[in-house]
């Protein structure tokens, strides 16, 4: 599953994106919070440091950007000094057109200031928020000028992605006559719709993402369970003729109900349980990797599943979550999201045949490979030290074990103590670890020229030259020596063993 998700996330290219909606601005005031006002019961804080983020369909075109889309905007802000940092903040990304986002007079640019208290720096908490708007729907003028820049668009773009807040944007009239367009030019359109009531504005489009509590506003049907998600979802795809809605459902996932010719299906597409941190930005970075997958392929000869895109949609607001505010999640986060799922499923022990596949597949997102081996006959300090020691040289560890066969021939026949999938087993529990191989040769020479690591590391009491060293560095690798602390070893270990139960023996028999 998570290799094909991975090719469908790797083809998509660089898609053409027309994103149209409620730019807004989002200003982070964060302060300390110690002590109370003497002038009234209210927390104090110390300003510490702002930041200024786009927000609203703003935070959905930097998303865009980040993965590797080319994102035409058309929306409104304010003749004001908000709508001129927005408008600077999105252009810097270099593949963000803000042609179409007209400055209105006479309306404020939307701003969210969130006040953000921290208790000795740290543990952040939103303690206010303060927001400035005109949510009253745009004149006709408006529309026209934005219909005018749509036109032009429809025809360069891949696929339509609006985001409605309801601040007046994509008011109702406006709303459908852009999905009209869009299906006339073929252009499939993807909707996070706004918090209302009536959804009729979009009626027609090719796919619409609500949150649960948005899709029991819309349909007036309480959603708390699979039978609940269904009718809903099916009650809105059949009334506004919509042919796939999308419901997330937060750390549940999200429910995909599906529409052709009248009949319909659905299916809870479930996500990895999160540390839930801020929910902010989630929603945009799951209609941002919607529209850039859809996008993506839009010109090929088949669309992928929507059940894969979903998915890679669920990747995208899980890692959102885990971050404060709205801040994009860029491609190589996704791969090694989509990476770490699939060792987490696949266990991490590995045959060398499919080793390598994987690790050329590493290489092409220009992540650092670092080999070490060893026996890891009873795991112990030293090895864990070895082991975060060589993590912190590259991106991905391979970690060679020696069979119980090449144990035997190079400590004695009463090595190994622990037998060969065992130590897999230990090792595999390690953060640090992200491959394991087992090999039958009395060293790993063999398997370091398969390999070919970036960074092989051994112990600094390795003797003469260390077993690859010459192929590593002849192929641009390095070595790298770990020193180690004295009497941390596993022949130790054993010798104290035997020292004690040979002591215990003597007393025992001195005392009979």
């Amino acid at each position: 599953m998570y290799e094909r998700l991975m090719d469908i996330f790797n083809d998509v290219g660089t898609p053409r994106i027309l994103l149209v909606g409620d730019f807004m601005i989002d200003h982070y005031v964060f302060g300390d919070t110690d002590r109370i006002s003497p002038e009234a019961p209210v927390m104090v804080m110390n300003v510490t440091e702002r930041q200024v983020r786009p927000g609203g369909a703003g935070s959905v075109a930097a998303d865009l950007a980040i993965l590797g889309a080319d994102v035409a905007c058309v929306g409104i802000v304010g003749r004001d000094a908000n709508g001129e940092k927005l408008r600077s903040l999105l252009q810097a990304t270099g593949s963000v057109n803000m042609e179409g986002v007209l400055a209105v007079e006479g309306r404020p640019t939307t701003s969210k200031q969130r006040i953000i208290g921290l208790a000795q720096h740290r543990h952040r908490q939103q303690l206010m928020r303060i927001d400035e708007e005109c949510s009253l729907d745009i004149g006709e003028e408006i529309r026209s000028q934005l219909l005018r820049h749509i036109h032009k668009l429809l025809t360069w773009c891949d696929v339509v992605c609006l985001e409605d807040y309801n601040k007046g944007v994509l008011c109702p009239a406006f709303c459908r006559e852009i999905i009209r367009l869009a299906n006339q030019q073929g252009k499939k359109t993807i909707i996070d719709p706004a918090r209302i009531s009536d959804y009729s504005r979009y009626a027609g489009c090719w796919a619409i993402k609500p949150n649960r509590r948005e899709l029991s506003l819309a349909t007036g049907i309480e959603v708390n369970g699979e039978e609940s998600w269904r009718t809903a979802a099916e009650k809105l795809a059949r009334d506004l003729n919509i042919s796939n809605v999308i419901v997330t459902l937060d750390k549940q996932g999200s429910y995909l109900y599906q529409q052709t010719a009248g009949e319909g299906s659905g299916e809870l597409i479930p996500t990895r349980a999160r540390n839930v941190y801020d929910v902010t930005g989630a929603g945009d970075m799951v209609l941002a990797m919607l529209g850039y997958l859809v996008g993506g392929h839009y010109r090929q000869a088949s669309l992928p599943a929507l059940k894969e895109i979903v998915c890679l949609g669920n990747v995208a607001g899980g890692l959102e979550v885990e971050r404060f505010g709205s801040v994009g999640i860029s491609r190589e986060e996704i791969i090694a999201e989509l990476s770490q799922q699939r060792r987490a499923k696949a266990g991490k022990l590995r045959s060398i045949e499919a080793l390598l596949g994987e690790l050329q597949w590493h290489r092409q997102q220009k992540l650092k490979i670092v080999f070490t081996n060893g026996c890891f006959d009873i795991l112990h300090p030293g090895h864990i030290n070895l082991l975060n020691f060589a993590k912190e040289q590259g991106d991905i560890l391979v970690v060679a074990i020696n069979s119980d066969r090449s144990v035997s021939s190079l400590k004695g026949p009463t090595r190994p103590i622990v037998k060969e999938h065992d130590r897999a087993a230990l090792l595999s529990a390690l953060e640090a670890v992200d491959y394991i191989v087992i090999f039958d040769t009395p060293d790993p020479l063999h398997l370091i020229q398969k390999v070919s690591p970036d960074v092989l590391v051994k112990g600094s009491d390795w003797t003469g030259a260390v077993v690859g060293q010459e192929w590593v560095e002849q192929h641009g690798g390095v070595v790298k020596l770990m020193p180690l602390f004295a009497g941390r070893s596993t022949t130790n270990i054993i010798e104290k063993v035997i020292q004690q139960h040979t002591n215990q023996t003597k007393g025992a028999d001195q005392a009979l």
